[in-house]
């Protein structure tokens, strides 16, 4: 025969049911080491050694929302960033592509979080247009040292992207830009940037406006997702539980747009934590 349970117990099982949703992804105080390198707006690190650009707000608030958890920075570059992973020096590196080397390395890989496009930029000259991006082999190019672009195909090894094209390799888009300004061909004719970084650029210079030629077509579009080691100190899944919070009240839409930067399509519609 059934009997009912006394008031105190399904008072119990209910409380007990609240505090474990409500419980952290990480009961005890969890430290993440981030891997960063230059990839403005979207990461930098300081002359403090601290992280800037879209990551250095972004780990911020997730701290604040999340106070089991601090994060420390380790400062890496493009071409060094695979070597210091497999090295164990970093736990997790935020907006990086998939098809940027790693779906063939041991890694735990997110839902994209983060969308941008990279762009050619020449200097606008009178009969210029679109065109001049057409055969890129017969430009003089300055990109970023271990980059991927798709005109490359994405390759990033420097001596073999100097073999096929007239390439000069940099660690800055304002000096790309600069190059491209000085008007010197046979250095450069051609530069890629970001389209978040051309923005903010010309933002602060809008004279540019009339000096630049931008094309029409991107070098390519990309979806960033979160890169984590498996078996490491916070998984992929665990990285967007973490994330949750500032998706669900906002925050993250804000601060992605602050940038400049756009979310990948439906991502608010279809996120759901893991």
């Amino acid at each position: 025969m059934l009997t009912k349970a006394p008031i105190w117990k399904l008072l119990a099982v209910f409380s007990a049911a609240i505090m474990l949703a409500a419980a952290p992804v990480f009961a005890n105080e969890t430290k993440i080491t981030v891997g960063v390198y230059h990839f403005p707006p979207i990461a930098s690190v300081d002359a403090n050694g601290k992280p800037s650009g879209l990551l250095g707000d972004l780990l911020q608030e997730l701290e604040q929302a999340n106070p089991t958890v601090s994060f420390r920075v380790f400062h890496t570059s493009p071409k060094r960033r695979y070597l210091d992973f497999e090295a164990g020096l970093y736990d997790v590196i935020f907006f990086e592509s998939p098809g940027w080397g790693w779906t063939k390395r041991n890694v735990d890989i997110s839902r994209p979080i983060l969308a941008d496009e990279e762009l050619y930029v020449a200097l606008k000259k009178p009969g210029r247009d679109d065109s001049f991006f057409d055969d890129l082999e017969q430009r003089s190019i300055v990109a970023i040292s271990g980059y991927h672009y798709g005109f490359t195909g994405y390759e990033t090894d420097n001596s073999v992207l100097e073999q096929k094209f007239n390439i000069e390799f940099s660690d800055s888009h304002s000096r790309n830009i600069n190059l491209i300004k000085a008007d010197r061909p046979s250095v450069a004719e051609v530069a890629i940037v970001s389209h978040s970084y051309l923005q903010r650029h010309l933002a602060r210079h809008p004279e540019d406006w009339d000096k630049l030629l931008v094309s029409r077509e991107p070098d390519q579009r990309y979806q960033l997702s979160i890169i984590a080691r498996k078996g490491g100190a916070a998984s992929a899944d665990e990285m967007l539980r973490l994330l949750a919070p500032l998706v669900d009240n906002g925050r993250y839409r804000q601060i992605v747009e602050n940038w400049g930067l756009q979310l990948p399509a439906g991502f608010l519609t279809s996120f759901e934590t893991p």
